[in-house]
């Protein structure tokens, strides 16, 4: 049974629609990576699929248990938000948010979870740093772990490794593909193409859509123009 499914989906702003009667399905463990031209709606597809704006045709389908607010979600990163003033724990625990329910406060199992996450993402002796006094790597890894005590089923990224040096993008890879072994689902959105390497189907947002494995997508027009177009930049 799928994880999610969108279902003759259409999205846009103000009825100006962007991308038309999308229907495909996400199953549990997959890796998918969304890729595509510049503005084409790929960050709207994830707002859309969050609840951030509404559908304007068709709809997002939930299913295994999966509740929309138990998808971490780790956005584009503005300079304000690079510049929060809270330390490394804060930030992470306030992954929890989202589990509080009417609680006015963080149970021992939230901050039980929140050190666990920090561990994971090799950010022991951290905890009590300023996140903007952070490198880039380090924010993103902060907010992997944010993420992660939201869900530990599903994580939706958005460009996580803009303005990240190669090394350092590599690295975030390799963390982010050892949480798709353990079993969590992974969407994400990139402009660096090095991503399908790790993934296991990609989804192509353009003037035409694909979605499948990545050994077809090679073989597409979509693959090729895409290579086109960043050959001209």
């Amino acid at each position: 049974m799928p994880l999610l499914s969108f279902e003759n989906l259409s999205i846009g702003y103000d009825n100006n629609i962007i991308l038309d009667n999308l229907n495909i399905s996400i199953e549990e463990g997959d890796y998918i990576a969304i890729v595509g031209e510049n503005g084409a709606g790929k960050s709207t597809l994830l707002k859309t699929m969050l609840g951030l704006i509404p559908p304007i045709n068709g709809k997002v389908t939930f299913s295994n248990g999966l509740k929309r607010s138990e998808i971490g979600y780790l956005p584009q990163q503005t300079l304000a938000q690079r510049d929060f003033p809270a330390s490394v724990y804060e930030v992470v625990l306030s992954g929890c948010l989202g589990r509080k329910g009417l609680r006015p406060f963080y149970t021992k199992e939230d901050k039980e979870l929140a050190s666990a996450n920090i561990l994971k993402m090799g950010l022991k002796g951290f905890e009590k740093r300023c996140y903007r006094e952070l490198s880039g790597g380090q924010q993103q890894r902060v907010l992997l772990a944010r993420a992660l005590c939201s869900s530990n089923k599903i994580l939706v990224l958005d460009e996580p490794v803009t303005g990240l040096d190669p090394k350092v993008t590599n690295q975030l890879y390799e963390v982010i593909e050892s949480l798709n072994k353990e079993g969590i689902t992974i969407i994400m959105i990139s402009h660096d193409l090095s991503v399908l390497k790790f993934a296991n189907k990609i989804l192509h947002i353009g003037r035409e859509t694909f979605f499948g494995d990545k050994e077809s997508y090679f073989q597409s027009n979509n693959y090729k123009n895409l290579l086109m177009k960043g050959d001209e930049k």
